[in-house]
């Protein structure tokens, strides 16, 4: 790094801190705010610099398209997942299809740690909608990663797709005699019945990326 600027090895190092605590990059705003610059066109000039002399590599259609070349800047492995949309941890939201949540369907993708992943395959991540997970510290916003499966111990947090309402929800997954209970982690919400033969497991939740305001 001898040949980059102070502004330069501060913006790399910048990157890497934010990379190791959030597990996910930073955007340009944020570089700016962290690395105190006077303006987003002074942190993209540098950007591109970095991309020269091949520090990073840049996604420009992504909000957060900075990719860390030099893996000895930032602790851990990472890896990149898609992030296929949003689903609601309140009332059930309408979406398309059950293969909305395929994990090849992404549109949008989400550098991880490889520790997130612990090595799990079939992994994708959904933005949460909606308060019905606050006591299990999951808020409105905040991204879970998921992993692809179609059956789920009773207490597992799940992606479960409702097939008679054609919508999926964020729930506490429990099979209870002749139907499957789905527990909002809210005290102030009542859990949803429905039928077994009437709900699809589509992933269970392995971590929780929060978003800090």
């Amino acid at each position: 790094m001898s040949s980059l600027s102070l502004k330069q090895r501060r913006i790399i190092s910048f990157v890497g801190r934010f990379l190791a605590e959030r597990g996910y990059p930073p955007t340009i705003r944020d570089i700016v705010n962290g690395c105190g610059l006077s303006s987003t066109s002074v942190a993209s000039y540098n950007l591109n610099i970095l991309e020269r002399q091949g520090y990073i590599r840049r996604h420009r259609e992504l909000s957060r398209g900075i990719e860390l070349l030099d893996r000895s800047l930032s602790p851990g492995h990472r890896v990149l997942i898609p992030l296929v949309g949003q689903i609601a941890a309140d009332e059930p939201i309408p979406v398309p299809g059950a293969d909305t949540w395929d994990v090849t369907a992404g549109a949008d993708t989400l550098e991880v740690t490889e520790d997130l992943v612990r090595g799990k395959r079939g992994v994708y991540a959904l933005r949460v909608k909606g308060s019905s997970m606050i006591d299990a510290l999951i808020n409105d916003g905040d991204i879970v990663l998921m992993q692809s499966v179609s059956v789920v111990d009773n207490g597992e947090l799940a992606a479960i797709w409702l097939r008679l309402e054609k919508e999926v929800t964020l729930k506490k997954f429990y099979a209870e005699p002749g139907r499957i209970r789905l527990q909002p982690a809210n005290s102030q919400l009542r859990p949803i019945y429905v039928a077994p033969e009437d709900i699809e497991i589509q992933g269970r939740v392995i971590a929780v990326i929060r978003q800090l305001t």
